[in-house]
């Protein structure tokens, strides 16, 4: 079973991978970090990524509709703007459940059904702390 940075590593083997990024988004620290990141900066990255997480796990809208409680309450996020895709996959976790993958594609070469069947894949054999 891979830990971080095999994960991580793994994930910048997809199509596109700009870059990766293990978050916590209670805190929005950066758990583990790979490639490149949107203005260069990979800890601004880390929390910016974090704060829209935090956002939709904790509205009920996108809990699920048949009303279980599920933990964590969203699978994952797509964030798209002209050049390229931002994927952020929720971890389930035997802690909080509070971390996630987020991997940044470019539009141009990244296949994002490719990548979220993978991260959902990467997500089952993480192994953490």
């Amino acid at each position: 079973m891979p830990g971080i940075d095999e994960c991580l590593l793994e994930a910048m083997r997809l199509p596109g991978a700009r870059g990766a990024a293990l978050v916590d988004w209670t805190s929005g620290l950066a758990l583990g970090q790979v490639g490149e990141f949107p203005g260069g900066d990979p800890e601004a990255a880390a929390t910016e990524a974090a704060e829209v997480a935090r956002l939709a796990a904790e509205q009920r809208t996108f809990t699920p509709a048949d009303g279980t409680e599920a933990d964590p309450p969203v699978e994952d996020l797509i964030i798209s703007n002209h050049d390229s895709f931002h994927l952020l996959r929720f971890l389930r976790t035997s802690f909080d459940s509070s971390v996630f993958l987020h991997v940044w594609l470019g539009r141009a070469d990244g296949n994002l059904a490719l990548a979220r069947i993978r991260l959902d894949e990467m997500a089952g054999r993480l192994v953490l702390g």
